[in-house]
């Protein structure tokens, strides 16, 4: 079998990950805590990435243009229109649509996705990832996005105690993305 440098890439991303968060797991299974306050807005600088509250592409797009709406009103990624913009939390979202933009306006917190759209299965494990919009899950409706979907299949063995694990990661699991 032959793999793509693309997929090993990937490989090299999960794993130096995994290191970070085993090592964070460690510190904080010996009474280091690690948690410190959430600030009120997050920073899409990407000098800083590990400071984003927003998981965001390299221009400052949220899942990557996809309509965070959509998951809840046809159960599956729409590509935004950037057209129907919304900034929330210094990210730009997109939508297909300007009702799905104003839906999401009124209510941010009710369509965003949790962990700021970082990775579910990472944040669960100590550590933040990147993600793809098709990996995605609605939860006790909210809406959760992983790495890939074979990462998605890891977190959905154990939705309750990944879901518990990364509400207790959280936010402190964003500042040490390496993205």
């Amino acid at each position: 079998m032959k793999t793509k440098p693309v997929m090993l890439t990937a490989i090299a991303c999960l794993t130096a990950s995994l290191a970070i968060g085993c090592a964070n797991q460690q510190q904080s299974d010996s009474g280091t805590s690690q948690s410190g306050s959430q600030t009120s807005s997050a920073s899409t600088d990407k000098a800083s990435p590990g400071a984003s509250l927003v998981y965001t592409n390299d221009r400052g797009i949220a899942i990557d243009g996809t309509d965070p709406v959509a998951y809840f009103q046809e159960q599956r990624p729409v590509a935004g229109n950037p057209k129907f913009s919304h900034t929330w939390k210094n990210a730009t979202w997109y939508f297909a649509n300007a009702a799905n933009r104003d839906l999401f306006s009124a209510n941010p917190e009710r369509y965003a996705p949790q962990y700021g759209g970082y990775c579910a299965y990472a944040v669960a494990n100590g550590y933040a990832a990147s993600t793809v919009p098709d990996a995605w899950s609605i939860v006790d409706g909210k809406l959760y996005l992983n790495f890939s979907l074979g990462v998605r299949d890891r977190w959905e063995r154990d939705i309750p105690g990944n879901v518990a694990k990364g509400n207790q990661n959280w936010p402190a699991a964003a500042r040490n993305f390496k993205g």
